[in-house]
């Protein structure tokens, strides 16, 4: 299999919480050290770009700005790009990922994983700017999350899903498993589909999404993985790895020049 370039997630497959997955950083690494481009794309919007790039680096990951693709950098672009004035349901610590925006016309709701602003007043809110007609931009789908306590949380994908049935409408979803979240990356990349691989451990948004695009797909067994989750798509995944070092083990020894 000819390889030249490698998606990674990072919330269960590089860290949980805040601390490093036992071998990811050695991992990484070694895909360096093999010539291979990285890009880190996660579905996070708790966080800012900053801060996430702040927490790489303090874990000893040698990540460039423009190598980590979110959300809600993808989301700030086609605002920009359509001249919408954004109605934000996310986090308070993302709002900084839309600050300077230029005045725009034609409204859009924007919805991250606010977490305890998940209020009814947030989400009633935003019901109405759906209401009003405004766009419908979901930064991520996901279900859930492994949260820093070692339990599962709600993601933002539980209250896209009730703004979707409410409203009657369907969100523009901006990150995995968007196909445009992918092509962005691997454009970044200089790297065609069908020579990149995606490790993530959600098998419906990092490996079901990855694997629609062309691209191959390693699902690990650790962050939010449940035992029997690669039953759950089909085709299945490229392989099942017990972490992101024994991921990157398969995929150095399949890589082909």
């Amino acid at each position: 299999m000819r390889i030249c370039g490698v998606l990674l997630d990072i919330g269960g497959v590089v860290y949980v919480g805040d601390r490093p997955v036992p071998g990811a950083i050695d991992a990484i690494g070694r895909l360096r050290d093999a010539g291979l481009s990285i890009r880190f794309l996660t579905n996070s919007t708790r966080s800012p770009h900053r801060v996430l790039l702040e927490k790489l680096r303090g874990m000893g990951v040698d990540v460039a700005e423009e190598e980590l693709f979110t959300p809600a950098l993808a989301a700030r672009r086609l605002i920009v790009e359509r001249g919408f004035a954004p109605h934000l349901l996310v986090h308070p610590s993302l709002v900084e990922d839309f600050a300077g925006l230029p005045p725009g016309k034609a409204e859009a709701l924007v919805v991250g994983d606010a977490g305890e602003d998940f209020t009814y007043v947030a989400l009633n809110a935003a019901f109405r700017a759906l209401d009003r007609g405004a766009a419908f931009l979901a930064l991520a789908n996901n279900r859930s999350f492994r949260d820093a306590d070692g339990g599962l949380s709600l993601d933002a994908g539980p209250f896209v899903a009730a703004l979707a049935f409410a409203s009657r409408r369907d969100p523009l979803v901006l990150g995995k498993p968007a196909p445009a979240f992918f092509e962005s990356a691997l454009a970044s990349m200089g790297c065609a589909a069908g020579e990149a691989v995606m490790i993530g451990d959600d098998v419906e948004s990092d490996v079901a999404g990855a694997m629609a695009c062309g691209l191959a797909g390693i699902l690990v067994r650790t962050g939010k993985y449940r035992e029997g989750a690669e039953r759950e798509i089909s085709p299945p995944p490229s392989t099942v790895a017990d972490d992101l070092a024994s991921a990157v083990d398969w995929l150095l020894e399949h890589r082909t020049a």
